[in-house]
């Protein structure tokens, strides 16, 4: 079973609210799944990266073949680039988002993960619909979850 996934990241402010938005397909049945979540303050990269996070926690199973579509060149880059497996083995030493990108690296392990970089705001309608989730989420502060790493460490960041 194969999936497609699309995510997007928003923040209100950099730093300021945030949320993420993500759009699930499953390619055979063409089944829709849609996450998202807001936060009271944090950043757009962080944002970037958690839709893409959060998409991956939900897989139910392990190998499974999914393919990130997302307009974060933030995130895509230091995947496909291979620069965030550097700056595990360096410690994180200087690079911002250490919390998340731990966290990105333990699922991302455990799924056959595919990138592709899209255009944001070009038109497309599943990244469209992913950043409405997000903008969404951002804007609704009775839903808001803290986002405790990034409130405590900001000044680090």
């Amino acid at each position: 079973m194969a999936i497609v996934a699309y995510t997007d990241g928003s923040s209100l402010g950099n730093p300021g609210p945030g949320g993420y938005g993500c759009i699930l397909l499953e390619t055979e049945k063409k089944v829709k799944k849609e996450l998202s979540q807001g936060f009271r303050k944090t950043t757009n990269n962080r944002m970037e990266l958690m839709a893409v996070i959060v998409t991956l926690e939900t897989l139910k199973f392990t190998n499974t073949e999914i393919t990130i579509v997302t307009d974060s060149k933030y995130v895509v880059d230091a995947v496909e680039k291979r620069w965030v497996f550097g700056w595990l083995q360096k410690g994180f030493k200087g690079k911002k988002n250490e919390d998340l990108w731990r966290r990105f690296l333990q699922v991302y392990k455990i799924h056959k993960v595919k990138f592709q970089w899209i255009k944001g705001h070009a038109g497309h309608h599943w990244n469209e619909m992913a950043d409405q989730l997000a903008v969404a989420a951002a804007n609704n502060p009775e839903n808001f979850k803290i986002d405790s790493y990034f409130e405590i460490h900001q000044k680090d960041e």
